[in-house]
């Protein structure tokens, strides 16, 4: 089973990847860290990467791309393979697509967490991390792991602990620039996700609830 997985930031898409990929047993595939293998193994794809990462500039689709399907054709990936974080647009949507199908490897699904932009900065901004265990799940956005509150603040609502919140989960600015791009219906992200409703079987869940409502009927119309 080959599955692409979308959903913005704060939809829990990370971790519904990892429930799908323990479920059905796929390699969970993360672009980021094809990036990093690559660099430090100084492979060609990667010497060429890493000279455009180093000037700050965007690592062009066709270093990318390749570097995807060299990964999608080790051995962990010929049980099937889940891959997050890569297409972000329309433009690399189309030209991962086109690959796959020149290399002769099936697209079965594409998981679309849906949530809307509000609900997403919301959650992403709501994100607090316990002194004493980063593991306690908190955040103020979401009922079901809302931190407890005690002396008119909050603590963390598995210990009791202080909490605080990273930083970059409190730059708007930047959470806007994401999410300009993941809902833009045109070139981005969005529009990306449209393009596979007409090429594989699409498959939208709601990121509205709780982790485990999510994840319940995301594996059952996985079937």
């Amino acid at each position: 089973m080959n599955i692409l997985i979308f959903g913005p930031n704060g939809s829990g898409k990370g971790t519904q990847g990892a429930i799908v990929q323990k479920k059905f047993g796929v390699a969970h595939i993360e672009t980021g860290v094809i990036f990093r293998e690559n660099i430090s193994k100084g492979t060609d794809l990667g010497k060429k990467a890493k000279g455009y990462i180093d000037k700050g500039e965007l690592v062009p689709d066709d270093i990318t791309v390749p570097m995807i399907l060299n990964r999608l054709k080790e051995n962990d990936c010929k049980g099937g393979w889940l891959l997050d974080g890569f297409p972000r647009n329309l433009a690399q949507a189309q030209a991962l697509y086109e690959a796959l199908q020149k290399e002769g490897i099936k697209l079965d699904y594409v998981i679309e967490i849906v949530l809307d932009r509000q609900t997403s900065k919301n959650r992403i901004m709501g994100r607090r991390l316990c002194a004493k265990d980063n593991n306690h799940p908190n955040n103020i956005y979401i009922d079901a792991i809302k931190p407890a509150e005690k002396n008119g603040g909050f603590v963390c609502r598995v210990c009791g602990g202080e909490l605080s919140a990273r930083a970059d989960d409190q730059d708007e600015a930047a959470i806007g620039k994401r999410h300009d791009i993941y809902y833009d219906t045109k070139t981005g992200t969005t529009a990306g996700i449209n393009y596979f409703k007409k090429r594989a079987v699409v498959i939208g869940v709601d990121g509205l609830p709780g982790v485990k409502e999510v994840s319940e009927e995301l594996l059952k119309k996985l079937g």
